[in-house]
């Protein structure tokens, strides 16, 4: 789908263009996609966020490979404030 938009340190799914067709869920290495009906109540917060920032952060199309120091982001927590926008 094009509802991926990509800002210099972070993935946001648009959530109007979303079909919530649910195939990039078991594709997201760090689990931090849910349908809409099954976003934790401690991550509703990032439906309004991703939103804001896919329009004006620029669409991606097609898979990329993962930032070099991923792993070392994996299992962070309070992540959102190194967000950069």
């Amino acid at each position: 789908m094009d509802c991926f938009y990509e800002g210099p340190n972070f993935l946001v799914i648009h959530p109007d263009e979303c079909i919530d067709c649910a195939l990039c869920e078991p594709e997201c290495p760090v689990e931090a996609i849910f349908s809409e009906d099954e976003v934790p109540a401690e991550q509703v917060k990032f439906v309004e966020l991703n939103a804001e920032l896919a329009d004006v952060w620029p669409n991606i199309t097609q898979k990329k490979a993962a930032l070099p120091d991923a792993a070392e982001w994996d299992g962070v927590a309070d992540k959102l404030q190194y967000l950069e926008r």
